[in-house]
C-alpha cells in the first residue's frame, strides 16, 4: 500500500490528537500502522473466514475487490453495497445483516430463528416472494463466492 493511501486511511479512522501534530507525537497504535508491512502476498495462506465489505462508490473499491481476490475463495467473500460510499458501517449498516447471514449460513454457524412463524402469517419467510429477499432487492450486490468450506469430520 502507497503511503498516500496509508496517510489517507489514518486520517478517515484516527483522530488529530491520535495522530499526532506539530506539537505532539504520533500514537503507538498510529505508528504500528504506518511500519505495517504488506501482507498480501500470504493472504492465501489465510484460512481465517472473511467478509470483506465496501461501498461501489468507495475510493478503496478498487483495493478491496484486489484483496478479495488474493484471498482462498473457500473462507473469502466480497459484498459491494450499493449506493454506499467507504464507510459501509456509517452509510448503510442495515444492508451489512443479511449478507452477515448468509455468510455465517454458509459455515452451519448461523441459522434463523423460526419459533414464532405461524403458517398463516404474512412475516413467514415461506410467504414471503424468494425475489424480495434477495441481497439485491435489500440494495446489496452479492460477488458470486463459494463460500462452503470442505470439512473434514
Amino acid at each position: 500500500m502507497c503511503n498516500v493511501v496509508k496517510d489517507i486511511l489514518l486520517q478517515h479512522y484516527f483522530g488529530k490528537g491520535v495522530r499526532g501534530g506539530s506539537v505532539e507525537p504520533e500514537s503507538d497504535i498510529v505508528q504500528a500502522c504506518r511500519s505495517r508491512k504488506d501482507l498480501t502476498e500470504n493472504l492465501k495462506q489465510l484460512q481465517c473466514r472473511t467478509l470483506i465489505f465496501v461501498g461501489e462508490n468507495s475510493q478503496f473499491h478498487a483495493e478491496a475487490v484486489h484483496m478479495t481476490a488474493k484471498l482462498d475463495r473457500r473462507y473469502s467473500a466480497l459484498v459491494e453495497v450499493q449506493a454506499c460510499g467507504s464507510v459501509v458501517t456509517e452509510e448503510q449498516p442495515h444492508t451489512m445483516l443479511i449478507p452477515m447471514e448468509y455468510f455465517l449460513m454458509g459455515y452451519g454457524l448461523y441459522r434463523p430463528s423460526q419459533i414464532n412463524f405461524s403458517p398463516r402469517s404474512p412475516l413467514n419467510p415461506f410467504c414471503i416472494s424468494p425475489e424480495l429477499l434477495s441481497p439485491e432487492s435489500k440494495g446489496v450486490k452479492l460477488k458470486p463466492t463459494k463460500t462452503q468450506a470442505n470439512l473434514k469430520a
